[in-house]
């Protein structure tokens, strides 16, 4: 394989990544959730806690933390016997830095080119 053929192999597995995290953020109990754990920063929030906070169904939050866990956006740890979901931080990073990255690319003169790469 050349070196381009493996450039847009990769480019469109980013680009399916972005998509497939986009999508699952594009659900208003997903985003409230992701949004939740990034307000509770980078100790975590126990599943009981962010169950009892977003007020909704067990079987509901297991589902759209399931989902999110799938596309990166989020992990758990077990802590002794609690469950904490962290938002994982490096992950929306990239997910930003990927949707700005061509930001003004064909634009001449622009500075946010520059800044955006």
């Amino acid at each position: 394989m050349t070196r381009r053929v493996i450039r847009s192999i990769l480019a469109i597995m980013k680009l399916d990544d972005a998509a497939a995290r986009l999508e699952a953020l594009g659900n208003t109990t997903r985003l409230k959730i992701y949004r939740a754990l990034v307000r509770a920063g980078h100790a975590g929030m126990p599943v009981g806690k962010l169950q009892e906070r977003l007020k909704i169904p067990a079987s509901t939050l297991s589902h759209h933390v399931k989902t999110l866990v799938a596309v990166g956006l989020i992990s758990q740890l077990r802590e002794g016997t609690t469950l904490v979901c962290h938002a994982e931080y490096d992950v929306m990073r990239s997910l930003l830095g990927f949707l700005v990255s061509e930001c003004c690319a064909e634009e001449r003169g622009c500075g946010a080119a520059s800044t955006a790469a």
